[in-house]
């Protein structure tokens, strides 16, 4: 977790300064920017804490061994499919809603079942025999 902790407080330190820059910059009379960077940087370094106690806590993993080899961190990465035609019509059909958003909203409401289908379909498309619902 040493990589971890280690960005994450690079990138606060980061926000912080760009912040105190973007104040000076704007003469601090453009309130949003430099509160939003600072809040950035708040956040990542309430991650950064975080990552450094529970890695303490913790044995150390393969990746933060400088001399660690590729196959230590191998492991199951898990089932995909190895082909499926049901992401493509889920993106057709949330193309359609997206499109029924700008164009017409009579168009969401004829595509929104075909959406429906497609993610139940892609959803279930390992569910047969005794396992279908």
């Amino acid at each position: 977790m040493k990589v971890e902790y280690k960005l994450f407080t690079i990138i606060g330190v980061f926000a912080v300064v760009m912040g105190a820059i973007y104040g000076h910059f704007t003469h601090w009379e453009e309130p949003v920017g430099p509160v939003a960077l600072f809040l950035t940087g708040g956040l990542c370094a309430m991650i950064a804490f975080y990552l450094w106690r529970t890695g303490a806590k913790l044995d150390p993993r393969p990746d933060d061994d400088p001399y660690g080899e590729i196959d230590q961190v191998e492991g199951d990465f898990g089932f995909f499919a190895p082909y499926s035609w049901w992401p493509l019509f889920l993106g057709l059909a949330a193309a359609l809603i997206f499109l029924g958003a700008a164009v017409g909203w009579w168009l969401v409401i004829i595509a929104i079942p075909f959406g429906a289908v497609a993610l139940c379909g892609w959803v279930f498309e390992y569910s047969k025999g005794d396992d279908a619902v």
